[in-house]
């Protein structure tokens, strides 16, 4: 549990907390003293989230939410400033991967404009409709939660640019709501083990040796930095990506053993 209390009195909202990365940054700024709303398109798991945050002594709802649907996203925010009086901080969390078709051309239009829709759109929506809350409160902030597959080949062409796109958004709508206090700010994970990789432990275990730190990341991992982002540790910082890799986009792993089994020849 976090020692700090940088959140204290703060209503929070997070998308796509029912697990993984989005139930990780719930239970960390809860830890710092937040009032924590989980949203999810899946309510028995995000209620599940809610109450063992409550089982801690922390304080979290859970709320029914799809960031496709602009009447769901408004109802969600208005339940977490009529339930908690405030709200200081939103962290999108929610997104969609599809697996790619073999061929390039095979894919199909209703998957390109769905993984596109969750991860980037509803990004927009939430924004959208928390921003006057979050402007109301003189301490305002969105973490939006990215991927190294904006930055570099890893697959997945729509939640790429998807991800690619709320880079480009996280820096357009920081630079527009500065001056009402707000900061918007994105986390850019590499791989990360959550429920998408149920099953999958070999392939996990494979990658290990492709980053630098020697592993991949945790929920955790995500959001420690998140919680920095978020908090007034972070006052000056807006419009910037901060990525949480274990260095996987700073060392071309693969060329380096290349030329390094090379060397040894």
């Amino acid at each position: 549990m976090a020692d700090t209390k940088r959140f204290e009195g703060y209503g929070v909202l997070v998308t796509g907390a029912a697990r993984g990365i989005g139930a990780a940054v719930a239970r960390r700024l809860a830890e710092e003293g937040a009032r924590v709303l989980v949203t999810d398109v899946d309510p028995p798991e995000a209620e599940k989230t809610a109450a063992a945050l409550r089982e801690l002594g922390l304080t979290a709802e859970a709320l029914a939410c799809d960031v496709a649907d602009r009447a769901s996203v408004e109802a969600a925010v208005a339940h977490a400033v009529d339930a908690f009086g405030s709200l200081e901080v939103l962290v999108n969390s929610a997104g969609r991967c599809t697996p790619d078709t073999p061929l390039f051309e095979d894919g199909p239009d209703d998957v390109w404009d769905l993984d596109l829709d969750i991860t980037l759109s509803g990004t927009y929506r939430c924004c959208r409709a928390a921003l006057p809350h979050l402007a109301a409160t003189g301490r305002g902030a969105i973490v939006n939660i990215g991927s190294v597959n904006a930055l570099q080949d890893f697959g997945n062409h729509a939640y790429s640019a998807a991800k690619a796109g709320l880079g480009s958004l996280t820096r357009t709508m920081a630079a527009h709501v500065a001056a009402r206090g707000v900061r918007v700010n994105l986390v850019v994970p590499g791989t990360v083990r959550t429920s998408a990789w149920e099953g999958r432990d070999d392939e996990l275990e494979a990658m290990r040796s492709l980053y630098p730190l020697g592993r991949v990341g945790e929920p955790d991992d995500i959001a420690a930095a998140v919680a920095f982002l978020a908090s007034r540790d972070a006052s000056w910082i807006t419009g910037t990506a901060l990525t949480v890799d274990g260095g996987v986009t700073a060392v071309n792993t693969g060329f380096l053993r290349a030329t390094r089994q090379n060397r040894d020849v």
